[in-house]
Parts: structure tokens; sequence; C-alpha cells
């Protein structure tokens, strides 16, 4: 397939599209450290929810590290189909929804900048836990357009954090709060 149809931007997100929960099925990025930090992880789960302040979205990242969970929470404002994540002044992350042919998945280019690095990250995020050949296929062609590395496929079988309520986090939550994080770690 064409990089030039692979890394376009989707003309139109519709938000109730994006709602709901995701599993990460696969990523990529051009940080190493990052990468690395990726493999650690068991399962990683995502949700998008309206938020009360239109065009903002509330985004909820559940990363699983063995028996422990650890949730983050972030608004994230989206027009068209790019966005930007409120991370509080500490580094700066954008992005856009990319083209997918799979009918339920999304595809994620995030840009992260900060004092200690720039890098470009992908991610494959689907309603199931695994996609068709075809599907992965395709993103790895989007990965090659972006002369990124072979993505970090996510086990199928490996459980899912349940998502915790923002004002109730669990004990491992706030614990692993202290710790590097998928976005935190970007900066």
């Amino acid at each position: 397939m064409v990089c030039e149809k692979l890394v376009h931007p989707l003309d139109q997100l519709e938000p109730h599209h994006l709602e709901g929960k995701w599993a990460l099925v696969a990523g990529s990025l051009n940080h190493p450290s990052s990468m690395d930090s990726l493999r650690l992880r068991d399962s990683i789960t995502m949700y998008f929810s309206n938020s009360s302040e239109a065009p903002a979205i509330s985004y909820t990242q559940v990363n699983r590290f063995g028996d422990q969970c650890q949730d983050l929470h972030y608004n994230v404002s989206v027009q068209r189909s790019s966005f930007t994540f409120d991370v509080g002044n500490r580094f700066e992350l954008t992005g856009s929804f990319l083209y997918t042919s799979c009918p339920d998945c999304v595809v994620m280019q995030w840009v992260v900048k900060s004092k200690k690095r720039l890098s470009t990250d992908l991610y494959l995020l689907s309603r199931r836990r695994e996609v068709e050949q075809q599907e992965m296929e395709e993103f790895k062609a989007q990965l090659r357009c972006y002369q990124l590395p072979t993505p970090v496929v996510m086990d199928p079988t490996k459980e899912l954090c349940p998502e915790q309520p923002e004002s109730q986090p669990t004990a491992a939550a706030a614990a692993a709060q202290t710790e590097e994080t998928t976005v935190e770690q970007k900066a």
C-alpha cells in the first residue's frame, strides 16, 4: 500500500466512534528506552469519553504490570483528526488519527517534544485484543512509512485491568504514579 494513504490523517474523526474501551494491540516508537518500557507492560487499555468541555475528551490509560494496574487520566483536545494532550506543560504531546482499513481499530500517531527528546510513536488500538493478519500487516506498513521499528505486540492472553473511577485510584495505581509511565515517560 502506498505510504501517502497510510500516513494520511483522517479528514474527520467522529467523537462517538472514539468513545469507549480500546485495547492496545501494537505500538512502535523511535525512542529506544521508551520502546523498552512499552515491552514491560502486560496490557494497556485506553478509554475515551466525552468531556463537558467540547472539543475536549477524557482519556484514561490503564497499564498492567503483572498483578498491578496503573491509571492515568488526561484531557485531550481534538480538532478534526488531530489531538493535543494536556500534560501540564511538562512536555508537548500532539498527534493525529491515521487511516486504517480495520473497521474496529484506531491508529494514533503521537509526536512527543521535550528538552530530552523528539519522537514519533504509532499505536494500533482495537475493540478486540488482537487483529487479523492483514490488519497487522497494514499497521506494519505504516510503521515502515514512518521508518519505525518492528512493533511491540501485546499478548492477547494477558488480562486487561478494569477501569478505576478517577476519584478512587487503586493502591497499586497510586503507588505507580511515582514511576515512569507511557505518556509521562515520553518527556
